[in-house]
């Protein structure tokens, strides 16, 4: 049982690893403010576009990098979740059921 556990808990710190290796990105206005994040959601980029930069414009921005970031977690999220199905369904036939003594 506690091989099943470590097994378990090994592949998902390579999930993890491999999780953070894989960008995704979030937009705003055709591009106008972009964000990047890993699949494990960390961002690691904004980007804006100069002609946002003007001081009139601040509260669209804001409302840009919200929408930004928004999009980048989301995608970030389906990555990760994607990433787990596929760890689950590898350890599922006769993997994880034994962990609970079910065969």
């Amino acid at each position: 049982m506690f091989g099943k556990l470590a097994e378990a808990q090994q592949k998902a710190e390579e999930v993890k690893q491999k999780l953070e290796a894989i960008t995704v990105e979030g937009d705003a206005s055709n591009g106008l403010v972009k964000v990047g994040s890993t699949g494990n959601k960390k961002i690691y980029e904004i980007i804006i576009a100069d002609e946002l930069m003007a001081i009139d414009r601040k509260e669209e921005l804001q409302d840009l990098l919200i929408i930004a970031i928004d999009r980048a977690m989301t995608a970030a999220e389906n990555v990760s979740q994607s990433e787990m199905q596929a760890l689950m369904s590898t350890m599922m036939p006769g993997g994880l059921g034994s962990l609970f003594g079910k065969k």
